[in-house]
């Protein structure tokens, strides 16, 4: 769960981990034009910002930090080309010029369609989660917040775990669209969130429903206890991969929530480990195989506490996901139908762990409103 910055001298073929003391997983790296530095993006404090390694004494420093930026192309003239996208903007280039300051703009690719849409405003927000750790996150407020009034919540749980739910424009899980729709949303970057340090990464390793749960809980009461005019009695909860295998976590650990939506999530982690096209991945979080450590997979697997199930949720598939197989998300509906819980399935014959046609993602969005709206809708409006 870690990427470092290998150098291979020439021609010997010695290879020397450049960074071992940045405690931070880079996702792209390339050169400087005159090859004197490196340069590489990471996640970093709920944004993915771009850092300049000096390979001569081993120093990192960042040099362009908020939002999202990728893909550093330093220019013969010093500058550096980079892409940034936020919460509220996708994809444009942007330059920085060569004595560093303000980022600037030099594509607008997207301006006209931005001109005809309105966007929540969001702050980023942190508190004090499990371990004792400074734990961060998002709140996107609902557009055109009327401050008379109170709103639900869309409480949204990001996947890997090894990841990132920062401020980032995703398109398929967009918490804008929630906020277009009505909703205060909440994002929280849990232990086992990349950009925190290796320590916080990795603290999610054989405690799956242990730490990320807490921070969730503790991080929405945080939320709540400062912001009045959120309705804790109309919160719905969603999440995809590990996110959807949270909500079903969630289904047997509490009932604060009047919907959930699981997506491509596991049921049972014991089953899914024979499932997975992935074996190292489970061998990694589980610590070993179930044969060698079947409780280290049962003791955080949702199914153990099925008969507690009572909150209505939406579960979603596709046929095509190899990475969490259908059958864990139909055992879901299963359960959820067997026990009485209302519960809706939408498959994708045609989908993977992710869905990516159109029209699919379109119907996925209308369908997940509709839910969502069904269980939080006030009665007093």
């Amino acid at each position: 769960d870690r990427y470092r910055v290998m150098v291979m001298s020439w021609p010997d073929g010695t290879a020397n981990n450049l960074i071992e003391r940045w405690d931070r997983s880079p996702g792209s790296v390339v050169w400087a034009a005159d090859g004197a530095a490196l340069y590489a993006s990471a996640d970093n404090m709920g944004n993915h910002s771009i850092f300049r390694i000096d390979p001569a004494d081993d120093m990192v420093s960042a040099v362009v930090t908020r939002h999202t930026n990728k893909n550093p192309k330093p220019l013969p003239d010093g500058r550096l080309l980079f892409a940034r996208d936020s919460l509220v903007a996708p994809v444009e280039f942007y330059v920085l010029p060569a004595g560093g300051g303000e980022p600037e703009q030099i594509t607008h690719l997207n301006d006209a369609r931005l001109a005809t849409i309105e966007f929540g405003e969001y702050r980023q927000f942190s508190f004090i989660g499990a371990h004792q750790d400074e734990v961060f996150g998002y709140l996107v407020y609902p557009v055109n917040r009327d401050p008379t009034k109170s709103y639900p919540l869309a409480f949204l749980g990001h996947g890997g775990p090894q990841g990132s739910f920062d401020d980032h424009w995703h398109y398929r899980w967009n918490p804008q669209i929630y906020a277009g729709h009505g909703y205060a949303t909440v994002m929280i970057d849990f232990h086992g969130s990349t950009g925190y340090g290796q320590d916080f990464t990795d603290a999610i390793n054989g405690d799956w429903g242990g730490a990320p749960y807490e921070d969730l809980m503790k991080g929405l009461d945080d939320v709540l206890r400062r912001h009045l005019w959120i309705d804790p009695e109309r919160m719905a909860a969603a999440g995809a991969s590990y996110g959807g295998y949270m909500i079903n976590w969630i289904q047997g650990q509490t009932d604060r929530f009047k919907a959930l939506v699981c997506h491509d999530g596991n049921l049972d982690e014991y089953m899914a480990y024979f499932d997975t096209e992935e074996l190292w991945f489970p061998e990694w979080e589980h610590g070993g195989p179930p044969w060698e450590n079947p409780e280290g997979y049962r003791r955080h697997s949702p199914v153990e506490f099925v008969e507690e199930w009572k909150t209505p949720e939406l579960v979603i598939h596709g046929a095509l996901d190899y990475r969490v197989v259908d059958t864990q998300g139909l055992a879901t509906f299963n359960a959820l139908q067997r026990l009485g819980v209302p519960s809706r399935l939408l498959y994708y014959p045609d989908e993977n762990h992710w869905v990516l046609k159109p029209l699919n993602s379109i119907q996925w969005h209308e369908v997940v409103l509709d839910w969502i709206d069904q269980w939080t809708a006030s009665t007093t409006e």
